[in-house]
């Protein structure tokens, strides 16, 4: 009934652009014919709107990965560098936040570990919605911060880092066959913001999957119960992720002349400053506005990164880049 849905709706989609497009042309026809000017500016607008929406709905058209239409996990882990880049790890959680409320997700905080001084040491958030994983899973690397750092006195030019990944939550419908006796289960006590609503008790849950090395961790129930059960979900989304990785690492290795940035690799630069720019390193996408991107303007570099993967227009750019 989902799937059906998502599919009722995308024709819907398709068919009032159509609808609209055709009475904007007849408007502009009979604002010609009447010498009317005003009537053909507008109409005129409402085009530029619709080629913008048809051109993102072309986009998602192309998010048919097999979980792409999934909810999706977005971890951030501060790097090297201490109150700097946890600060920077803050300010990402933040544009992530932000992206998702201006795109209509919903967000709920799993994990959160505050920083020593300021910012935060990581965080994962769950983002729920149509297409989450579909339109976040580019955004896996290291993004690396330049600017003038508010921590250093000496009012000196910092480069910070921060790690994000992303990965599908996996629905009822995928079976992940883990064994027991290959994850190792800690708790310990929830941190955050402070006062009433933290933990007293050693409700948090930590699992590591011993084969491959992989850890997840919640802290958003007072259960630990609810947090051990929130934490397997999540570690069978790792495992099921890591096989998609597989996958699709397989496939690019047929197609030497379309390289693909690594997961863990640099994938962008936010410039504060001297000068003020924000260049993605895979496609060359670039914005002189640094505080938009910030503040969650993110889908033209989305955009492109998915069309460089699914070998569109972004791939010419990423050869140059």
């Amino acid at each position: 009934m989902r799937e059906r849905q998502h599919l009722a709706d995308q024709i819907a989609a398709v068919e009032r652009l159509e609808r609209e497009l055709r009475d904007n042309l007849e408007l502009i026809e009979l604002g010609d014919a009447e010498a009317d000017t005003e009537v053909v500016a507008e109409a005129e607008k409402m085009l530029r709107g619709l080629a913008a929406e048809a051109e993102k709905r072309q986009i998602e058209s192309m998010l048919s990965g097999e979980a792409d239409a999934n909810d999706a996990y977005v971890e951030i882990h501060a790097g090297a560098g201490g109150t700097e880049s946890q600060d920077w790890a803050e300010m990402l959680l933040r544009m992530y936040r932000r992206w998702t409320e201006q795109n209509g997700y919903q967000t709920e905080t799993l994990e959160y570990h505050d920083g020593e001084e300021a910012g935060i040491k990581s965080a994962t958030l769950e983002v729920k919605g149509p297409n989450a994983y579909g339109w976040l899973k580019t955004e896996s690397g290291v993004h690396r911060l330049v600017r003038i750092s508010p921590f250093d006195s000496a009012a000196r030019r910092h480069t910070s880092f921060a790690s994000v990944w992303v990965y599908p939550v996996v629905d009822d419908t995928i079976v992940i066959d883990i064994k027991e006796e290959d994850v190792r289960t800690d708790t310990y006590r929830s941190s955050g913001k402070g006062g009433q609503h933290v933990n007293t008790t050693d409700s948090a849950v930590r699992l590591t999957h011993i084969p491959t090395g992989i850890a997840v961790a919640c802290q958003s129930e007072r259960s630990q119960h609810k947090n051990r059960a929130t934490a397997w979900k999540m570690l069978r989304a790792r495992l099921y992720e890591l096989e998609i990785e597989k996958r699709e690492a397989a496939a690019a290795a047929t197609a030497a002349s379309k390289s693909e940035i690594g997961w863990g690799h640099q994938i962008r630069s936010y410039v504060l400053q001297p000068y003020q720019l924000v260049k993605d390193l895979r496609t060359g996408v670039e914005s002189t506005d640094p505080q938009r991107v910030l503040d969650g303007d993110l889908l033209p570099f989305m955009e492109a990164s998915l069309a460089q993967r699914l070998g569109g227009e972004g791939s010419e750019a990423g050869a140059a880049t």
